[in-house]
């Protein structure tokens, strides 16, 4: 059983909310806002509820604001209440009803936001996988839809093409010549497709379409399923297929699926370096903040807790930090990657992934000296020259 003691050890609240701090402003909650609510906390227990209330605060106002036909308003509420939904949940839960419920509620009020601010937005789901496939916003007009890789169909309407299976290529509408690019966005350990908002923006407004997903253990899949590397990367590779299955679909935007990369933040950067290396689809990958190995008995209880609820118990997470060496996958990562490291990321227990430039000569590094895990506390020092990056390495390949 995982031992969580620890969250009501004095001074337990305030170092984690002091840590935390960059990562909400990373993921787009007002740091005004995220001391307003943290500020009254005696224990991390009080974590989960605290977020919670102030997601159901903009639910309420989206709520209203859409009764007075205030589209991007309510839209714009909403969103805030997934990330504060996804915020609640970073902590290891002992209330595992509590942590399932709060995924599928940052989940649901994701859903409310992209309705009214995105229509053309997909959800994909499969076996270990759920997430959102967005356009950039000149793909032109469609309405929405679900893509069920379980079930194999497509839900929603659809204005002709076909898929050519002898030239194995797809032919439908276009629109004004253009075909997009894929970046598959993909969480971390405690993380889930509501967190990295910033990431998909900047990549959406380069012209590329966003597939972010939750995988095994992750955020709305974490009530079912468990976190396991090979497990994550099967996910993955379901979750591209179902890309071939909505491009085939072809409601008024192309995916250009010869040009597919992947972004994967924190333990996310292995996850997508192992994906990368495995599947040839993907053609180019950015890891920020990636591990390059684990340390089991480095690690602060923290971290050993919420890997111990994510794998399904301390004995299958330890296994998992010790299978854990992106050396190992170097010899397979051939196309262009780019690591992006803080030099202020000290995790304990965690190698960066830039000691992984030895092993890959190819490997562009981003280095800002300053910057913390997932460099909340830098994001104008590397968000925007990394979607440049992958929309570029995405045309070149």
């Amino acid at each position: 059983m995982t031992d969580l003691s620890f969250l009501s050890a004095p001074g337990m609240a305030a170092g984690f909310v002091a840590e935390t701090r960059p990562r909400a402003h990373g993921a787009g909650v007002d740091l005004y806002e995220y001391d307003r609510v943290t500020a009254p906390l005696e224990s991390l227990l009080q974590w989960p509820e605290a977020c919670r209330e102030a997601a159901l605060l903009h639910r309420a106002a989206a709520e209203r604001a859409a009764g007075r036909g205030r589209t991007r308003t309510a839209g714009e509420r909403h969103r805030l209440a997934a990330r504060w939904f996804h915020l609640a949940g970073l902590i290891p839960d002992p209330d595992r009803a509590r942590a399932a419920e709060l995924a599928r509620e940052a989940d649901r009020s994701m859903e409310q936001s992209l309705a009214l601010l995105e229509p053309q937005a997909r959800r994909l789901s499969g076996d270990g996988f759920a997430g959102w496939l967005r356009p950039p916003a000149d793909a032109g007009p469609q309405v929405g839809g679900h893509v069920d890789a379980e079930a194999g169909g497509h839900e929603g309407p659809q204005v002709g093409g076909h898929v050519d299976a002898e030239a194995g290529g797809h032919e439908g509408p276009e629109v004004g010549g253009k075909r997009f690019p894929v970046a598959v966005v993909i969480p971390g350990m405690d993380s889930a497709k509501e967190e990295f908002h910033a990431v998909a923006d900047a990549l959406l407004a380069r012209g590329v379409a966003v597939l972010a997903i939750d995988g095994p253990g992750q955020g709305v899949m974490g009530a079912g399923t468990v976190l396991d590397a090979t497990g994550h990367r099967s996910a993955v590779t379901r979750a591209l297929d179902a890309l071939a299955e909505v491009d085939s679909a072809a409601d008024g935007w192309g995916l250009d699926l010869g040009r597919i990369a992947v972004v994967g933040l924190s333990l996310g950067g292995y996850l997508a370096a192992a994906v990368a290396a495995h599947d040839p689809r993907v053609r180019a990958a950015v890891l920020v903040s990636g591990p390059y190995r684990l340390e089991w008995d480095g690690f602060v209880p923290f971290v050993t807790a919420t890997l111990g609820l994510r794998c399904g118990g301390p004995d299958a997470a330890r296994d998992f930090a010790d299978r854990l060496d992106l050396a190992a996958l170097a010899p397979q990562l051939r196309g262009p990657l780019l690591l992006v490291e803080g030099g202020d990321d000290r995790i304990p227990g965690m190698t960066n992934a830039e000691a992984l430039a030895a092993d890959l000569p190819h490997a562009e590094v981003l280095h800002v000296p300053y910057g913390n895990h997932l460099l909340g506390n830098a994001p104008t020092d590397w968000l925007s020259d990394t979607a440049d990056w992958l929309a570029e390495a995405l045309l070149t390949v």
